[in-house]
C-alpha cells in the first residue's frame, strides 16, 4: 500500500474528515450515536480554525485524521501553557494496524518539538487499550494525575511524552 503521509487537512476535506472522526468512534463503541459529542467530532473546519488538523494518507485515501493543539488552542484540556496536546485522534478500521495511528502521533510530537515545548499530552478512554499500545511504544507515559471526567460517566485517562 505504501506510506502514510501525513499532512494539514484542506478545506474541501473537512466534511470527509469529519465523517471518518464519527464513523471511528461509533465502530469502536466508544460513543453512543446520541451523544452530544457527535457534534464537535463532525466540525472539523473549527478544529482546523482553532488548531492544527492533520490527515493520514495511505494509496491516495484519508484514512485517519488527529487534532494537533498548540498551547494557545481553545481545544486544550490538560496541557499546560509550555505543552501541546493532541485530540479526536481516529482511524478507520480498515487502516489498522498499517502505521496511521502511530504516523498522525509522530506528526504531533514533532510539530510540539519544533515548536520549542517541553511535552506533548493527552486524553484516552479506559477502552482504547490498542491506542494505549501505540502511545507507550512511542514513549508516552502515564500520568494518572491528569486523569479526569469531563462529563459524568466518561472517565478519561492521561498520557504524555516529554522532551
Amino acid at each position: 500500500m505504501g506510506p502514510v503521509t501525513v499532512r494539514p487537512a484542506r478545506p474541501e476535506e473537512y466534511d470527509a474528515v469529519g465523517d471518518l472522526t464519527v464513523d471511528a468512534y461509533l465502530k469502536d463503541g466508544l460513543l453512543s450515536p446520541e451523544s452530544s459529542y457527535i457534534s464537535i467530532l463532525r466540525d472539523a473546519a473549527d478544529r482546523a480554525a482553532e488548531a492544527e488538523l492533520l490527515v493520514a494518507e495511505l494509496a491516495g485515501e484519508l484514512m485517519g485524521a488527529v487534532l494537533y493543539c498548540p498551547p494557545d488552542s481553545i481545544y486544550v484540556e490538560i496541557a499546560a501553557p509550555h505543552e501541546a496536546e493532541f485530540r479526536m485522534l481516529a482511524v478507520l478500521a480498515a487502516a489498522r494496524g498499517k502505521g496511521v495511528g502511530g504516523a498522525l502521533v509522530r506528526a504531533c510530537i514533532d510539530r510540539a518539538r519544533d515548536a520549542g515545548l517541553t511535552g506533548l499530552r493527552l486524553s484516552t478512554q479506559r477502552n482504547m487499550r490498542a491506542a494505549h499500545r501505540i502511545y507507550e511504544r512511542i514513549g508516552f507515559e502515564r500520568t494518572p494525575d491528569r486523569d479526569w471526567s469531563p462529563v459524568p460517566g466518561v472517565d478519561l485517562i492521561t498520557y504524555a511524552l516529554v522532551f
